[in-house]
Order: structure tokens, then sequence, then C-alpha cells
């Protein structure tokens, strides 16, 4: 075996661990929580068939590219919950941490092309990362509509945090952000979502 194939192999071995990185989410209709592997192939899936709803155009293989490698590094810090991210000073340091020991095992050129992708995605600089993100997050609005209320009913979040807290896929996709806001409004109404966040 070549030393090429040789670390892209020991790369895919060491990714395996995302299936064993549970989520807070759950899978449509399951009691269980799914895994962050679960979510990167529902989240790359979904890319690709909403490709035409973004703002701008995309590179459809740029955009499935950060997503199969966005929570990469939750192998070793762990899913942190959306709501708490902002409770915790050092989280990007700790995953870019994260991300650059897993691309260590990959040839210097794909590790390189990877963590410019992921670094594309975290900034939300172009319109590709834009419209990643805005996917990424929309998909726990079709998983808490789909499960009664899911994560938002579970840490009785208000309309008004979870919309300000994912208000940047509209950047993304504005008919996304149109959905979202419906999905909000119907959680309201069926008390999945409370209207003023209780202190």
């Amino acid at each position: 075996m070549n030393d090429r194939l040789r670390r892209q192999l020991e790369f895919i071995e060491q990714t395996d661990a995302l299936k064993s990185v549970e989520r807070r989410t759950a899978p449509i209709g399951l009691a269980r929580r799914e895994n962050s592997a679960e979510h990167s192939w529902q989240v790359t899936l979904t890319a690709m068939l909403l490709a035409e709803h973004a703002n701008e155009p995309v590179d459809v293989l740029r955009v499935i590219k950060m997503l199969l490698i966005h929570d990469l590094p939750e192998i070793d810090v762990g899913d942190v919950f959306h709501y708490d991210k902002d409770g915790i000073d050092d989280l990007h340091e700790r995953e870019l941490a994260a991300t650059k020991r897993l691309l260590s095992y990959l040839p210097a050129d794909q590790a390189a092309e990877l963590l410019s992708l992921w670094q594309e995605f975290e900034s939300r600089e172009t319109a590709d990362a834009r419209f990643a993100a805005a996917v990424d997050r929309f998909m726990a609005f079709l998983m808490n509509r789909n499960n009664g209320g899911g994560t938002w009913a579970e840490y009785q979040l208000a309309a008004a945090q979870v919309l300000d807290k994912n208000a940047h896929i509209v950047a993304g996709a504005d008919s996304l952000w149109q959905a979202v806001t419906e999905i909000v409004e119907t959680a309201v109404k069926s008390g999945h979502l409370t209207e003023e966040r209780d202190v």
C-alpha cells in the first residue's frame, strides 16, 4: 500500500468516530438521538436537493464538501447544543485544533483543501458557505417540526430566541428563512415554542 492511500484510509478510520457522537436532535419519529454522521448525510442530501433555493449561485460539490467536514471536530469536542455555544469562549479554538488533528492524517494537499473549506464554512463569507450554513441550521427546524417540538419543547425555548440564533439562514437562502418563520409560527400556536423566554 502506498503512503498516500495509507494516510487516506487512516483518516477515514478516524472519522468513523463521528458515528458515536450523539446530538440533541432525534430522527423523525424516533425516541433516540441522532448521531453526527447521520446528520452529515442528511444535511448533504438536503443541500444537493435545495441548491436551487440559494440566494446566489453555488458550487454544490463545494457545499457538500463543507457539510461533510464541518462537524468533524465533534469527534474531539463533542456536540455542543446550538443555544449554548455563546457561553463557551474557546469553542472555536478547540474545534479548530480538533479539525487540524483529524486532517493531519491526510496527505498535505487534501488536508489543506479541507481545512480551508472548514474555515470558509465557519466564516460564512462566501455564497457557498452561507448556503451550507443555512441548510445546516435548517435541519433542526425540520426535525423539531416533525417531533412535537423536539429540542425546542425539551429546553423550553422561545420563538424570538430561536429566530435570533438562526437569523443567518436568511443570508444563504431567503426561501428557507420564510419556511423557518412559518415553522416557528406553527410551533408557537401548538405550544412547542413559547412566545417569550422564561427568566
